[in-house]
């Protein structure tokens, strides 16, 4: 007989616990009802809302501003913060080591005269300044002659000039010929146009890998050889004295011609006119780059498709997960997370900003929050006429070096995508 007491036992004490399990389940679910009942609507918390914090970030909303079916709320000042936002504490630790050393032989010692290294760059305006950068080094190392540069034509940019029309080529010449002999084309064979041999480097092509694979073309061969397609077929690590070189070229051989360093100065000045300090922004937002990106903005099923039909170009690209790429920090910011971001590094409404962009995915509809946050909002567009323009407007390249100039005089430079801009500016600013 104790076995079935202990069995009935155990039921009793089962069918007790049940009930106090459900009776506290009902509770649960009444206030989960009443607090439902409570909260705010989706629309109202949809999209980036920004919420009232007094330590942090002491931001008043102003008029909400309706995108689609959502609405976006306008911080009227940015984050009260115990430091000047207009400066850089560590700015004082940064210092230029382009000086040459007095163990790098100067150019007359070395170059032979009878090599020639010949480039043909590739890609958009700060690509080429990169191969251009890479070119002097590799004739540094093969101990060459180099032939100016030959800019990209027909990639898909589409910029028909020349190396003159963008760079300064005298200027170019003279200032590395302590480092590089270099010339403007190749001199005549027997009276006649000397064409070169082409071919190709790896990627990050060492200094070894160029004295193996170009300098006996050079020797045994031709004595000229153009490497074509050349982009980023330097390698990153190098001797000290060539990196110093490197910096040499980028930073003070590399001087824009005389139209475009006019002009420059003239956005700069009418930005300045405007406010004593301006922030410039490097906006990356074009449709072919965040294809390229393979990351996910919010634009649905529309843009899904739209940016999956440019992706297609590049056969070789795998397919990403879009949200893993985000959460690694690989995506490019749009261009109302900028705007969110410099409000609450500080910067208020009142706050000048210059835009260096090309065509932007989604248009003004894209750009609409960014111009709430910030409503002085300029490009070279707005503070140029057409006609002051037209001389570049037809070229990329050239409207690119002229964002290049407001961009490197500004009090503070911002971008959305860290890409060759981007960097070669850290490196000068």
């Amino acid at each position: 007989m104790a076995l079935p007491r202990r069995r009935n036992l155990s039921y009793n004490r089962f069918r007790s616990l049940v009930k106090f399990i459900s009776a506290i389940s009902g509770v649960l679910l009444i206030l989960f009802a009443f607090l439902s009942f409570l909260a705010p609507s989706p629309n109202e918390s949809q999209h980036f809302h920004l919420r009232h914090h007094h330590n942090s970030f002491n931001a008043v909303v102003e008029d909400p501003v309706t995108s689609g079916d959502s609405v976006f709320h306008v911080p009227s000042s940015g984050g009260k913060l115990d430091r000047d936002i207009w400066s850089s504490r560590n700015a004082k630790f940064f210092y230029g080591c382009s000086n040459v050393s007095a163990k790098f032989a100067k150019a007359e010692a070395v170059s032979r005269p009878t090599r020639y290294l010949a480039i043909a760059t590739s890609g958009g305006l700060n690509q080429q300044r990169t191969g251009i950068t890479d070119a002097v080094v590799a004739a540094r190392i093969l101990n060459a002659t180099l032939v100016v540069p030959k800019l990209d034509q027909k990639s898909f940019w589409k910029d028909a000039s020349n190396f003159s029309e963008i760079f300064d080529v005298d200027w170019f010449i003279s200032s590395l010929s302590k480092d590089v002999k270099i010339i403007k084309q190749l001199p005549k064979r027997g009276g006649k146009s000397w064409t070169p041999y082409t071919m190709r480097v790896p990627r990050k092509c060492s200094e070894r890998c160029y004295q193996n694979r170009v300098l006996p073309v050079i020797l045994k061969r031709h004595h000229a050889v153009q490497l074509n397609k050349f982009d980023y077929r330097l390698a990153n690590k190098l001797d000290t004295d060539l990196q110093k070189l490197r910096c040499r070229v980028n930073y003070h051989a590399l001087k824009f011609a005389d139209p475009i360093l006019e002009m420059g100065k003239t956005l700069v000045h009418r930005m300045r006119m405007r406010s004593k300090r301006y922030i410039a922004l490097h906006l990356r937002f074009e449709p072919d780059m965040l294809a390229f990106s393979g990351c996910d903005y919010g634009g649905g099923e529309k843009e899904r498709n739209e940016l999956g039909a440019i992706r297609k170009r590049w056969k070789t690209l795998h397919k990403n997960n879009p949200d893993k790429q985000r959460r690694q920090g690989k995506c490019p910011l749009t261009p109302e997370e900028v705007g969110l971001m410099l409000r609450a590094l500080g910067y208020g409404s009142d706050v000048h900003i210059y835009v260096a962009s090309g065509e932007v995915y989604g248009g003004e509809e894209t750009l609409r929050p960014l111009k709430s946050l910030f409503p002085n909002f300029y490009s070279k567009d707005t503070i140029a006429t057409k006609e002051e323009l037209a001389p570049f407007s037809s070229f990329s390249s050239r409207m690119a070096a002229l964002d290049f100039i407001v961009c490197d005089e500004s009090d503070v430079f911002v971008t959305n995508n860290n890409g060759n801009m981007a960097r070669i500016l850290a490196g000068r600013r």
